[in-house]
């Protein structure tokens, strides 16, 4: 199997009673078929993987696989601090069809790389030679990674290992990923925010991105990685630019202002676009706890970039208007649409 392109990190709606909202499920990624996206990460870290029980997991991949699993890639979202929780959610996954999944290095544990590698990843690739495997490296939310030099080891004995989805944030990182897993390994970005270098680099050449920005933007995210595959630097470089508002809502940083003072408040992925999409009038609900709300300062970020994006570019969201049936001009400049969606301090 061949990775690349624009595959989108599918945000998980809930109710405002934090069940699962199947309905919501399907709107989403029905939206996303209709507008360009390659293939969907269902139940990943942007889909609050953490906080879904594992009978949860499966509901949603089930539901995810049976309702576009013969139209694009499926990917399954089985990584867990747990090998044993990894190798049975990879069962389920393969029981109900699909044929990838990733897998997040483990969070919190803090292995080492050589662990990763032997107590990880090996025992999935090993019991499911019909399954591709993507380990997911991103240091910054584990607190640990797995090393270019792992990473190699495994691509050249493995055949159902020939990707990986990269967001260390660190470029060399990535060049070293390329020398020594070869030109046919596909790198994935895992950060909106600089798929562009990753596949621009000569070094590199990533092959597409796993987005959370394409939640809202499917279409215009997989026009940017298409004129990108294709050799069209400028077209690709022209779609960057337009969704590069976006692409830094993944995080949103804020000072807020306490009786103490100062303190630095960051907003992570997924709540800046839950948040976005509520106010856009897309089914994602609340995130489970611990994430809760964003600040007003935080609101005002994300209101600030998705205004410009409407004022600037408006084909970028034009399509959730027709699709969700909602009037952008009002959403982004009443407030009603954004009550109690924030907290103070």
């Amino acid at each position: 199997m061949v990775f690349k392109g624009t595959y989108t990190a599918i945000i998980t709606p809930f109710t405002e009673t934090m069940k699962l909202n199947s309905d919501g499920v399907m709107s989403l990624i029905d939206f996303q078929v209709e507008n360009g996206a390659e293939g969907i990460v269902a139940t990943g870290t942007t889909g609050e993987s953490p906080t879904l029980s594992w009978d949860e997991h499966i509901e949603v991949i089930r539901n995810v696989f049976d309702r576009v699993g013969s139209k694009i890639t499926v990917i399954a979202g089985t990584g867990s601090n747990s090998t044993e929780e990894s190798l049975r959610g990879t069962e389920e996954s393969q029981q109900i069809g699909v044929r990838a999944v990733l897998l997040v290095d483990p969070y919190y544990n803090g292995p080492s790389s050589l662990e990763i590698r032997r107590e990880y990843v090996e025992p999935i690739a090993q019991r499911f030679p019909d399954i591709q495997i993507i380990p997911y490296i991103i240091p910054g939310r584990t607190g640990t990674q797995m090393h270019p030099q792992d990473l190699a080891i495994l691509s050249h004995k493995y055949v159902n290992i020939t990707a990986v989805k990269e967001a260390t944030g660190n470029y060399d990182n990535a060049k070293l990923i390329r020398k020594l897993s070869g030109n046919e390994f596909s790198i994935l970005s895992g950060d909106d925010d600089r798929t562009f270098q990753l596949m621009t680099m000569p070094e590199i050449k990533a092959n597409g991105v796993v987005s959370v920005a394409s939640n809202v933007a499917p279409s215009a995210v997989r026009k940017m990685t298409d004129a990108l595959n294709n050799g069209q630097i400028k077209e690709g470089e022209n779609w960057a630019s337009k969704l590069k508002p976006l692409f830094e809502l993944v995080t949103v940083k804020t000072t807020e202002e306490t009786y103490y003072g100062p303190v630095e408040c960051k907003a992570r992925n997924p709540l800046p676009y839950k948040t976005l999409m509520q106010i856009l009038g897309m089914p994602s609900g609340p995130c489970r706890r611990p994430l809760g709300k964003i600040t007003r300062e935080g609101l005002e970020v994300i209101l600030s970039k998705a205004r410009y994006i409407y004022q600037n570019s408006p084909q970028i969201l034009e399509p959730i208007e027709t699709y969700f049936d909602v009037d952008l001009s009002e959403r982004l400049y009443q407030d009603r649409y954004w009550q109690g969606l924030t907290y103070d301090y």
